[in-house]
């Protein structure tokens, strides 16, 4: 049989309504009587009934996680988001929904209007977003995981892909090699917008300009037979090719084995620099030199600003996470192809 309030408040020697008070906050209690209903929970390991609590204390104690799963996007990158966010939102007593249908701003009122979470947090995040001017105003505490073009208003948090991309650009430029491409996501990101992608393909070519380097950006479906196109077309437009930079998970592995393919060894003939989490760079051969996503720290900080804002504790609007760059096996100095210039 479960515990009931009725037999903490026995074990402690209070009334049931004192339990209530402790467990609220709502009254003053001494701190002796606290302690010895908190003690008498402890020993009989009883648990709020959640609806009782959320009419208590007018919190259902639940974070909804907005992620709508599109194609495109590497699933189980998204699932260590999900993972650090459950993870995190427990340490603060609070459970996670996760709702992964596209229903833009009705999902947004739907939450809201049913009471279902207490505060969000948005992901997949496009520069134009549709849902965020009935974010502004939908009265619940929120928090994106990434950032639109405009920001004002917004609590957002992402890793500086700008800076990622530039990052890895700068790598190549120090190691010697001239001519650069980006192969990112696939079409359809571009197409969306989605802030991370475009952002990075921005920082990519300031970083271009800004070394005096050569390059192109192509998307790139994540499949064996769209990476041996992408690489053939890279190679035919820059034969001169000697780095590149990955930013599509999923595409990692097919693009290496595309290039022995083709007879360019890695880093021999082309170096490579990725932006994904690190054990998709360990677990190729050979192992990738990367910038590395922190899905970890992105949803653990993303539920510390949520939780903060729900205690109305002021927050800052923007957190951008700086890029750490590994170095690895896959990106070696430049070695001299027909029609390069080198830089002296």
């Amino acid at each position: 049989m479960a515990t009931t309030i009725g037999d903490v408040a026995r074990q402690a020697g209070v009334s049931p309504s004192t339990v209530s008070y402790v467990l609220s906050g709502k009254r003053t209690i001494s701190e002796e009587t606290r302690q010895r209903v908190l003690a008498a929970i402890e020993v009989l390991g009883y648990h709020p009934h959640a609806g009782a609590r959320a009419l208590a204390s007018n919190r259902s104690n639940v974070v909804a996680l907005i992620m709508p799963l599109y194609t495109g996007l590497y699933v189980p990158v998204l699932m260590q988001f999900v993972i650090s966010v459950v993870t995190a939102a427990r340490r603060f007593d609070h459970d996670v929904l996760l709702l992964t249908q596209d229903e833009g701003e009705k999902g947004l009122e739907r939450v809201a209007a049913s009471s279902l979470a207490d505060a969000l947090i948005v992901m997949d995040v496009e520069l134009h977003d549709r849902r965020l001017p009935r974010l502004r105003t939908l009265g619940r505490p929120s928090v994106l995981i990434g950032f639109p073009a405009d920001a004002s208003g917004l609590t957002c948090i992402d890793l500086d892909f700008a800076a990622a991309g530039a990052a890895c650009v700068d790598h190549l430029a120090d190691l010697g090699h001239d001519c650069v491409a980006l192969v990112g996501s696939p079409p359809e990101v571009y197409e969306r917008e989605l802030g991370f992608a475009s952002r990075t393909a921005a920082g990519f070519t300031e970083a271009l300009l800004r070394r005096g380097l050569r390059g192109a950006t192509v998307p790139c479906e994540p499949t064996p037979v769209a990476a041996l196109e992408t690489v053939r077309g890279l190679l035919a437009k820059h034969p001169d090719l000697t780095g590149v930079v990955v930013h599509n998970e999923e595409t990692v592995a097919p693009l290496l084995e595309a290039f022995a393919a083709v007879g360019k060894r890695v880093p021999d003939d082309v170096s490579v620099v990725a932006i994904c989490p690190d054990d998709v760079a360990e677990r190729v051969k050979p192992r990738v030199t990367s910038v590395s996503i922190p899905a970890e720290e992105l949803g653990r900080r993303a539920v510390e600003l949520v939780v903060a804002k729900l205690d109305g504790t002021m927050v800052p609007e923007a957190t951008l996470l700086a890029p750490t760059l590994t170095e690895r096996d896959s990106a070696a100095g430049a070695r001299p192809t027909t029609g390069s210039r080198r830089r002296r």
